[in-house]
């Protein structure tokens, strides 16, 4: 294997586990922004409910695409 591609898939690698690290960052913070809202003891708008439903699609299509690229660049 050249060094070219072997940095490459170093590279590849690292912004994988760079957007896996985000995605759960950004599963965490919209889990405690959820408990805040519990703590009021109101319960959630349709806004809410809609702004925690797109969070969760876009956290799960982000996971989805980091699991994807492991798998293309660890599988022939």
């Amino acid at each position: 294997m050249s060094e070219t591609t072997n940095i490459d898939i170093h590279e590849q690698c690292a912004r994988v586990w760079r957007s896996l690290e985000e995605t759960e960052k950004f599963i965490a913070e919209q889990k405690q922004g959820m408990a805040g809202d519990a703590d009021f003891g109101r319960p959630l708008t349709h806004w809410q409910i809609g702004q925690i439903a797109a969070a969760s699609v876009a956290a799960t299509a982000a996971m989805i695409g980091g699991v994807a690229a492991l798998a293309k660049l660890f599988l022939p």
